[in-house]
């Protein structure tokens, strides 16, 4: 740390400079985040910037904002009008997938605990998570038990579940948008196969719904689909609003189907305009700016805006889908329909010359970060690569993108990996 003060344009000059070497946000597409926000969201969280969205009672306003973004989102997710859904922001999905694992985690172990029965090993079935769900049973004490990915598969499928399935089991992640794959795993379906669980052995094993990123897309792509509350068997979503619920970082929300599936030992009271509060969050002390935002943008867009948004940026990652099949040697894991509005894809099984971890070096001398990794659960032999469409990349910068893949397909098989050459100039 610096001896004296200096002077604040020369200190955020400076830094304005160094932060010039990240990468172009813009040309990320590898986050799922938001990237591109309107100036008035800009204004509404510097207006924020001094509001601790915890302290409820010293800003009540914020809080009821809160209030209401949870109330659309029950509306938007169909929780039943019979029921009190009951929900809160969080710092991003992470935390409230999180918020959801305890909530299943205390209400399996009270019910143990009221039949008598011991407590102490409970484990929770999923298929290809994100690491955040690693953590929470690293951090809970719960065993993770990660169903393998089948081959061909792009998710967690139905017929796996009841093998893995036991007395200890606190609930079953389905994820509404793999983060390896971008399809949706079958909701309704893993629901019908626990009922048939349930026949045959009592077990009446609950729901949490990753909806990290589909939750901001499915209700307005495929209102059809039957993932959320609709299916009595999910008793929680969790969704991420910096992502495809088109909010500045970082802003998360969990929602439960009703207060009882949230246990009250979770839950803490903060006074509130001479009454309490309840809140149940993992952090205390954290901006209000990113939930007005949030607020904000339904405001702004509505039903028909995001669906709009959603609607153009499908649209394009289907484009993309068509035109990454014509390059030659990928194979689509996912095409852009039906599910995020992105495209997944490997090297075909038969190619040889590089991988894609030589295309995405490439790909990085243009600006682009376009990652690659293998599957998860068995599936690591399997290399893949993702792109995600969002709201600010639209079919200019895509068609770029496609243009440099096919100039580094061609210095990849031609075997030449530097800068192209170029005459050099001359005044």
């Amino acid at each position: 740390m610096p001896e004296r003060i200096a002077d604040p344009r020369a200190v955020s000059e400076m830094i304005r400079a160094e932060l010039l070497l990240d990468g172009n946000a813009a040309q990320n597409l590898a986050t799922f985040c938001t990237t591109w926000v309107e100036d008035e969201v800009r204004r509404l969280m510097d207006a924020c910037v001094a509001k601790n969205m915890i302290d409820k009672d010293e800003y009540p306003q914020t809080a009821e904002i809160e209030a209401r973004c949870v109330r659309i989102l029950a509306d938007l997710w169909n929780a039943p009008l019979e029921t009190t859904a009951v929900g809160c922001s969080t710092t991003g999905s992470s935390e409230a997938a999180m918020l959801g694992g305890l909530a299943m985690k205390w209400r399996w172990r009270q019910r143990r605990l009221k039949e008598g029965r011991p407590a102490d090993r409970p484990n929770l079935v999923c298929g290809p998570v994100q690491v955040c769900w690693e953590k929470f049973a690293r951090y809970f004490d719960v065993e993770l038990r990660q169903i393998p990915l089948e081959a061909g598969a792009t998710g967690l499928r139905p017929h796996q579940v009841a093998e893995h399935v036991d007395e200890n089991t606190i609930g079953v992640v389905a994820i509404l948008g793999v983060t390896f794959t971008c399809d949706y795993e079958p909701v309704a379906a893993i629901s019908a196969e626990l009922d048939r669980v349930q026949e045959a052995t009592g077990l009446d094993v609950p729901i949490h719904v990753d909806a990290a990123s589909g939750g901001f897309v499915a209700p307005f792509l495929h209102p059809g689909l039957e993932w959320d509350f609709r299916v009595p068997r999910v008793v929680s979503v969790n969704a991420s609003g910096h992502k495809y619920g088109l909010a500045p970082l970082g802003v998360g929300w969990a929602v439960w189907r009703d207060a009882e599936y949230l246990p009250a030992d979770l839950v803490f009271s903060v006074d509130y305009l001479g009454g309490d509060m309840p809140t149940f969050a993992l952090n205390f002390s954290r901006p209000g700016g990113e939930v007005v935002a949030q607020y904000y943008l339904f405001q702004r867009l509505g039903r028909e805006g995001y669906r709009r948004v959603q609607e153009a940026c499908a649209e394009t990652a289907r484009w993309l889908g068509e035109q990454i099949s014509a390059l030659g040697p990928f194979d689509l894991l996912y095409d852009g329909r039906g599910a995020l509005p992105a495209v997944s894809y490997r090297l075909k099984p038969d190619h040889t010359g590089f991988t894609l971890y030589d295309l995405t070096e490439q790909l990085r001398v243009r600006g682009w970060q376009v990652p690659s990794y293998p599957l998860p659960a068995d599936r690591g032999d399997t290399v893949v690569q993702r792109v995600l469409i969002r709201h600010g990349v639209g079919r200019d910068e895509v068609s770029l993108l496609v243009e440099d893949m096919k100039r580094c397909l061609e210095r990849l098989a031609s075997g030449s990996t530097g800068a192209p050459h170029r005459p050099s100039f001359h005044h």
